[in-house]
C-alpha cells in the first residue's frame, strides 16, 4: 500500500517536519514516520558528500584538460569550469568529508573523462600521473589556485 511517502513526498516532508518541531515543543505527537525521517535524515548527508565528489570530478576533469591539451581552443572555458567547481565543491564541503574522499578514485574517473573530452583534439598531449598529485585539501582548497596545480602535474603546466 503507498504512503504519501511515495506518493507525494513535499507534502510527507512538510507534515513530518511540523510534527518534529511540535515534539521539538514537548507536545505529544504520534504520527512521525520514524523510519523514512531517520533515512532521508542520513541521505542529506550521502547527498551533500556526492555533490561534493561530483564538483571535484568536473573540476579535475577539467584541469587535466587543459593540462593534457595547452592549445586547444577551449582551453579558456575548461580553466573556468575547473576554477567554478572547485569553488562550489569548498563551499558545500564539511571538514568530515575531507578523510572520506578517495581522490585515487576520482583522479581516475576524470583521467578517463579527460581522454573523452579530448577526443576531437588528438587525444592527450602529455602524459598523466597514475596516481592522483593533489590531497583533497589541495583539492579543497577555498582560494583555488589553477596554475599551482597544473604546475604540480609537470613540466609546462602552468603555461596558460
Amino acid at each position: 500500500m503507498a504512503t504519501l511517502y511515495d506518493t507525494d513526498i513535499l507534502v510527507w516532508s512538510e507534515q513530518q517536519a511540523d510534527l518534529l518541531r511540535r515534539l521539538a515543543r514537548g507536545e505529544r505527537v504520534n504520527d512521525v514516520d520514524w523510519e523514512n525521517v531517520v533515512e532521508e535524515v542520513e541521505s542529506v548527508g550521502r547527498s551533500e558528500f556526492q555533490a561534493v565528489e561530483s564538483l571535484l570530478d568536473v573540476a579535475l576533469t577539467h584541469l587535466l584538460a587543459v593540462f593534457t591539451a595547452p592549445s586547444a581552443e577551449s582551453v579558456p572555458h575548461w580553466r573556468s569550469e575547473a576554477r567554478a567547481a572547485r569553488a562550489r565543491a569548498a563551499r558545500r564541503a564539511s571538514p568530515s568529508m575531507l578523510p572520506r574522499l578517495d581522490v585515487q578514485d576520482l583522479w581516475t574517473l576524470a583521467r578517463d573523462s579527460a581522454a573523452d573530452k579530448l577526443g576531437p583534439h588528438g587525444g592527450p598531449a602529455r602524459e598523466l600521473p597514475a596516481t592522483c598529485p593533489f590531497t583533497a585539501a589541495e583539492l579543497l582548497n577555498r582560494t583555488p589556485d589553477l596554475d599551482a596545480l597544473l604546475a604540480r602535474l609537470g613540466p609546462q603546466g602552468a603555461a596558460r
